[in-house]
């Protein structure tokens, strides 16, 4: 019997229904270049999930509009982008039975976080929501995800079979291999994922996540 200990979640679309709001904030901080960047830029978010927006914007600026952005453009940039997603998000709803799940299963296992938001931004909204409570340890950008399994691995010395990762995007997908863990795959109609994972576990919402860690541990 394995007996599994922690959850690590990816937030946007994993928790929250908030992939969405993130398209269309790109989609305005990038609209004045016209139609044919924005389609771009939508593309490679979509195609992208859990890479941090200082990597996308300084990838759409070099790539798209063919300028490099400093760090203090990036940061206007970014001061721009936060206040059209924050709001938004905290308002977003629940993918469902991700409320349920945390709050019957909070004492069962150590809940992480793992995101490709700014730290400061995701516990601001995760407080908002109300469950940041919930969690043991929030990680987000500028730390890559496969950093994130690792920290949390290390610090609360967990085996590989101990900890299990939720998230709907390449990115949590190389990082839980990365470190040797199982991945969950929450499938929606925004998240794109550049090749098919045949071995990965894969989940509508999180009314099938209960039944799906049963099978793991026993």
């Amino acid at each position: 019997m394995k007996k599994l200990k922690a959850i690590i979640f990816d937030f946007d679309g994993v928790i929250c229904e908030s992939v969405d709001i993130k398209t269309e904030s790109f989609k305005q901080l990038y609209s004045e270049y016209g139609d044919q960047i924005v389609k771009k830029v939508v593309k490679h978010h979509l195609s992208n999930g859990g890479v941090s927006r200082f990597e996308k914007i300084k990838y759409y600026h070099k790539n798209f509009l063919d300028k490099i952005v400093d760090k203090n453009q990036l940061k206007e940039l970014s001061n721009i982008f936060s206040p059209l997603v924050v709001s938004k998000v905290i308002e977003a709803p629940y993918v469902r039975g991700a409320n349920n799940f945390i709050q019957d299963n909070y004492k069962t296992y150590d809940f992480f976080i793992s995101t490709g938001t700014p730290e400061d931004e995701i516990i601001k909204i995760l407080e908002k929501k109300d469950i940041y409570k919930y969690f043991k340890s929030v990680y987000g950008s500028p730390m890559e995800k496969t950093d994130h399994i690792n920290s949390i691995m290390r610090l609360n010395n967990y085996k590989k079979n101990e900890v299990v990762f939720v998230g709907d995007a390449d990115t949590d997908i190389i990082a839980a291999e990365n470190n040797g863990i199982t991945i969950i795959l929450r499938k929606h109609n925004s998240s794109i994922c550049k090749k098919e994972y045949f071995k990965t576990i894969k989940i509508e919402d999180l009314t099938d996540l209960s039944s799906v860690l049963y099978n793991l541990n026993y």
